[in-house]
């Protein structure tokens, strides 16, 4: 009789409910209905639904998340970054990562909205550090200090930030916000001493964020933004 691999059964039928997920999130949102349906489109039953995703849609946008972090990393794979400066480095790596989530817009804005529920933000701040963090090793980050971190919690603001500027006012005004950010990332100390959000105050900005994905710029916008 053949064996089957269940860490690989489980990654290639992963990969299959979250495909269906992507299609279907448009019409059904991101939630328990979604997973079932995206479930029984690649062929699971009830039970092996729940035995995949225990966590449900939560479960959904970590492999959402982590699917554009690999699209984004194999982008990157094509450069030469030891030709790049450290600033064209991190353009280039927000810039993947930004266009990876837009291959999956419908879906991503549902996932957005999802982890803007408060109770689902803990797991958007760790998607976010993921993502950042790898980010930072492929642009060659060594870091092991207090550094290693505070790059990370900027990256993180940055990516979602621009994230919003892309879904909210297409790819200039992007690539402008982007920019206007670069030169932050590279100085983040001094960032930090002129009032950008601070470690501490990643949660703040993340909040920001997610309000934009869970009421739309217009509501989010009657809080004065952070600069």
């Amino acid at each position: 009789m053949p064996t089957i691999d269940f860490q690989d059964w489980a990654s290639k039928t992963e990969q299959a409910v979250l495909d269906a997920a992507i299609r279907l999130a448009p019409e059904l949102g991101w939630n328990g209905q979604l997973v079932q349906r995206a479930g029984k489109e690649a062929g699971l039953s009830a039970p092996d639904i729940e035995l995949l995703l225990p966590k449900g849609a939560s479960d959904l946008s970590a492999l959402l998340s982590r699917r554009h972090d690999e699209a984004a990393l194999a982008a990157l794979g094509r450069i030469d970054v030891a030709q790049l400066k450290i600033r064209e480095r991190i353009h280039a790596a927000v810039e993947a990562r930004i266009e990876a989530a837009m291959a999956d817009e419908a879906a991503v804005k549902k996932s957005g909205a999802y982890l803007a529920v408060p109770v689902h933000v803990p797991l958007a701040l760790r998607l976010g550090w993921e993502t950042a963090d790898k980010l930072w090793r492929w642009a060659g980050d060594t870091a092991t200090d207090e550094n290693h971190y505070s790059k990370r919690v900027i990256l993180c603001t940055v990516l979602a930030t621009t994230l919003a500027a892309r879904l909210a006012g297409g790819h200039e005004h992007a690539r402008k916000h982007l920019s206007d950010r670069i030169d932050q990332v590279m100085a983040f100390e001094k960032w930090k001493a002129t009032g950008a959000p601070k470690p501490a105050d990643w949660g703040k900005t993340a909040a920001a964020f997610l309000g934009r994905m869970r009421y739309g710029a217009r509501q989010a916008d009657r809080t004065p933004p952070q600069s």
